[in-house]
């Protein structure tokens, strides 16, 4: 197994931004000194508390702190904007990471940002489908491009000088284009199964249950079925809520008290997903009533906490229940205690990956 990163930062939202973008891109330079093969960041416009408003942009600012990690969007929320100009940036930004970026993306799903972008009542799947298209389209074709769409028209006929390079949008380091990936995050997901089918990848969130984590799975085998590709569980990355400290004490009462960074995400989470009909992603089963769906219970079966041996334990219980994959990614948070969150993520590296990984080499 592993070890990535992945933040759709929550902060205070009295903290200053100064502050927690610092602390956000401090996570990602430590990730990378401790061997942490990838690390997405995530972008919501309209959010005070998920505060990283471009993705694009907040990876550009690690280029030269991040020496192997790859860096990757998590995610550009496509309908948000022109496939001429995702195509354009991201890119420019494979360029200057020499090629150490995978393309992380989605519909969006904060309702704000889509109601500010004026696509709240418009398909944004069907916008998604269209704009990675056009996308994947230009870095395989040139001008003057001729795209028709529903959305978005891109072409570039009465401005194209061809000898001076007028015209002309960029295309990636990597061709045909950099690894894609796309964040899952309804239970028994149809668009893993359509991801697949194309020759990306899944990123299974780290707010669902597992039972609904498991039914990711079988999602994507039956997407690389469909292509003549291997289902590999290496392909696949589980994100996680995992705080890790030297002793049981420390270790609960970060994860769990009521000022938890911990805590606070997941009120956060839970008042987004009642607010816009999703509560179902924490239900333990899909007829559960809506009110036995507390705070509590979530925060107690999706957070791991505790010692590096406890966490290890159930990490590897969690993969039991959920089955194989190729890299878990640690999902950030606020740094209530700067020293404890990066202890965590220093103990996880260094102390509960190496027994994971012992275990799972005896298992087989």
């Amino acid at each position: 197994m592993k070890l990535g990163f992945f933040t759709m930062p929550i902060h205070p939202l009295d903290k200053d931004w100064r502050q927690s973008l610092r602390e956000d891109r401090e996570a990602f330079v430590l990730a990378d000194e401790l061997g942490f093969t990838e690390g997405y960041a995530g972008e919501h416009v309209t959010d005070q508390a998920e505060n990283i408003t471009s993705c694009l942009m907040f990876l550009a600012s690690l280029i030269d702190r991040t020496k192997t990690i790859k860096l990757g969007t998590g995610t550009v929320n496509m309908p948000n904007s022109h496939p001429a100009t995702i195509a354009a940036q991201v890119a420019m930004l494979d360029h200057m990471l020499d090629g150490r970026f995978i393309f992380g993306i989605s519909p969006g799903g904060l309702l704000s940002d889509a109601e500010v972008f004026g696509n709240l009542d418009a398909d944004r799947n069907a916008m998604f489908l269209e704009a990675i298209n056009q996308v994947l389209t230009i870095w395989t074709s040139d001008p003057p491009y001729n795209l028709k769409g529903q959305y978005w028209n891109i072409g570039v006929e009465k401005h194209y000088l061809r000898d001076i390079g007028q015209g002309f949008i960029p295309k990636p380091l990597q061709r045909p284009h950099p690894p894609i990936v796309v964040t899952a995050v309804a239970p028994f997901s149809k668009g893993v199964t359509e991801a697949a089918a194309r020759g990306w990848d899944p990123i299974t969130a780290n707010f669902l249950m597992p039972a609904w984590v498991k039914s990711h799975w079988p999602k994507y085998v039956e997407g690389c079925e469909r292509a003549g590709r291997k289902a590999d569980p290496a392909n696949w990355r589980v994100a996680k809520s995992i705080f890790v400290a030297d002793d049981d004490k420390t270790a609960k009462a970060y994860a769990t008290a009521a000022a938890s960074p911990y805590r606070y995400y997941y009120s956060q989470l839970f008042t987004k997903m009642k607010h816009g009909g999703r509560i179902e992603l924490f239900k333990e089963r899909r007829e559960q009533a809506d009110n036995e769906v507390t705070l509590e219970k979530i925060c107690n079966e999706l957070v791991i906490y505790g010692t590096p041996d406890k966490v290890a334990d159930d990490i590897l219980a969690f993969r039991e229940k959920v089955g194989d994959f190729g890299t878990l990614l640690y999902a950030g948070k606020d740094w209530a205690d700067r020293e404890l969150g990066r202890r965590s993520m220093v103990l996880l590296a260094e102390k509960v990956l190496p027994k994971i990984n012992a275990a799972i080499g005896k298992r087989r």
